[in-house]
């Protein structure tokens, strides 16, 4: 017994001598990182903060860092975040995940805020049983495979690449599930864009990924295999987008896979930049050159993305589309504003330029209405439109349909991070990473994308309800009004009153007052 005893403790004091050697080990090579780490500081002179607090200083730059993360959790109040704050974000949560999207004890937002949309509730609100879902919408009814569907929130662009491949099959399958379209992104059509089933709409972006030419030009042959797939319903141009209006699409080299180089038609692990426009459309005129060539092509509705610069570029867009003709005139417009998104853009862009969407989205639809064009133009809102509030505040100025990018990432899981311009994601959604893509599992979140959109379509009908209306397409300008600057809010229908078509012709001068409206609008854009 005392044998064992005494070699148990000679056991325990080799142990302890083991782990004070490794102790003295540690410590030792701490001193020698620290001596190291404070050579190079002083030495160095690119930091300031590093040079004068050598060592120390470094932890500026890790504790910069994770501010990011800890802010939205410890620091910032619900409503104080930016680009979406907690509460929007913590909604798009709940509606994915289909659990109690209910709130307690009083709204938390600032309802007087400048701006702010506040809903014409309705004293007989409409009960119930004589609510009614969207009835379906058909856009490009002209053309041979005419596209029809009830969907009033659907997916905006965001391509493969941008986002990682379980992200894309998680949102194909979701769309389909819910039976919303999905925007392909100007990355091209991947096999994983098709795995779902979902209805696509195929962007065109200005480096015309996967319908181009060995020159770079649109190529007759790619498109016609693109509109061959019987999911692919619409083709979107995209001249421009909210958060980098003047900047093409900016992919970081880290993402360029093999695949993703092959899907695009570009090189490997090089930065994929595009032209910041398309190279071939240098007038509203070519622009609806390009719409007719897509579609005479394809057979299906063609329309293009636009972020407005002003009232005027509206104008002279509208009077260019009216000057060609009914049956030239594109089959939508998707209008994005400044508070639109992206996973990678120059600040400057995202910051400073571009009109908001609330203040572009009436003015196109006016002058839709003055040109007469409005029937035949279906019109697409996007930019920051994640919940119910914004998606009704859209269909009440006269969208007919809303996409969202930032929304759908929230489904998935997305916890704003701010690392989409990175490789990093956490959450695996804009990482090529298989380690962090890994905790993404598509069949769980396609569940979820569904959910979102069946939530959000819910709680829109919810406001239609309250306005007195039985579904969110019965929306409009009278059933809102905007918050102004001393406190007291106005009808949105008398700070935007319905535009009526102008007889812009007499039967003997045809095209003779859209001619002349062209001209000035031309000459005045200039």
């Amino acid at each position: 017994m005392n044998t064992l005893s005494a070699e148990f403790g000679e056991f325990l004091m080799s142990v302890f001598g083991v782990m004070a050697e490794l102790f003295v080990l540690a410590v030792g090579l701490l001193i020698l990182w620290v001596i190291v780490i404070y050579i190079i500081d002083v030495t160095q002179t690119h930091q300031t903060i590093r040079r004068n607090y050598p060592v120390v200083g470094r932890f500026r730059y890790f504790f910069e860092h994770m501010g990011e993360f800890f802010r939205q959790y410890f620091f910032a109040m619900d409503r104080e975040e930016l680009p979406f704050n907690r509460a929007q974000r913590a909604w798009a949560y709940r509606a994915s995940k289909n659990v109690d999207s209910t709130v307690a004890f009083g709204s938390t937002d600032n309802i007087n805020g400048t701006g702010r949309v506040l809903f014409v509730n309705c004293a007989f609100p409409t009960l119930g049983e004589d609510a009614v879902p969207p009835k379906p919408v058909t856009i490009g009814k002209d053309c041979r495979h005419p596209y029809t569907t009830p969907s009033i929130f659907n997916i905006s662009g965001m391509s493969y690449g941008a986002l990682s491949k379980p992200a894309i099959l998680a949102l194909s399958a979701g769309a389909k599930e819910v039976g919303c379209w999905m925007n392909t992104g100007e990355g091209g059509l991947s096999p994983y864009h098709l795995e779902g089933g979902a209805d696509i709409v195929f962007q065109i972006g200005t480096a015309k990924n996967g319908v181009s030419g060995l020159d770079g030009t649109l190529n007759d042959e790619k498109l016609a295999e693109v509109a061959a797939h019987s999911v692919v319903k619409m083709f979107e141009i995209k001249m421009s987008q909210g958060a980098k209006p003047g900047k093409g699409g900016i992919l970081p080299g880290e993402k360029v896979s093999e695949e993703i180089a092959r899907i695009r038609g570009i090189e490997v692990g090089k930065d994929a930049i595009s032209p910041n426009r398309h190279p071939d459309i240098n007038s509203f005129d070519d622009l609806v050159d390009m719409v007719n060539r897509v579609r005479n092509v394809t057979g299906k509705p063609v329309g293009f993305k636009m972020v407005m610069g002003s009232p005027k570029q509206i104008d002279t867009l509208i009077a260019a589309i009216s000057k060609r003709g009914v049956d030239a005139a594109p089959d939508f417009i998707t209008i994005d504003g400044a508070e639109g998104g992206t996973g990678a853009a120059p600040m400057p862009l995202i910051d400073s330029v571009g009109m908001s969407l609330r203040e572009s989205l009436p003015i196109l639809i006016d002058t839709l209405n003055k040109y007469d064009l409005r029937d035949r133009i279906k019109v697409v809102a996007s930019g920051k439109l994640v919940t119910p509030a914004a998606v009704a505040g859209a269909l009440c100025i006269g969208a007919d349909f809303i996409t969202s990018a930032r929304g759908f990432m929230f489904s998935l899981g997305c916890i704003q991070a701010l690392q989409c311009n990175k490789n990093t994601c956490p959450t695996g959604i804009t990482t090529h990473d298989p380690k962090l893509q890994k905790g993404l599992h598509p069949p769980t979140k396609a569940i979820r994308v569904a959910s979102y959109v069946n939530n959000m379509v819910k709680e829109v009908g919810i406001i239609a309800h309250s306005c007195g209306v039985t579904s969110p397409r019965a929306l409009n300008r009278s059933h809102a009004r905007v918050v102004q600057g001393n406190g007291t809010s106005l009808g949105m229908d008398e700070i935007f009153p319905d535009v009526k078509p102008e007889a812009l012709c007499a039967p003997d001068t045809l095209n003779c007052k859209i001619e002349t409206q062209y001209q000035q609008a031309s000459t005045i854009s200039k």
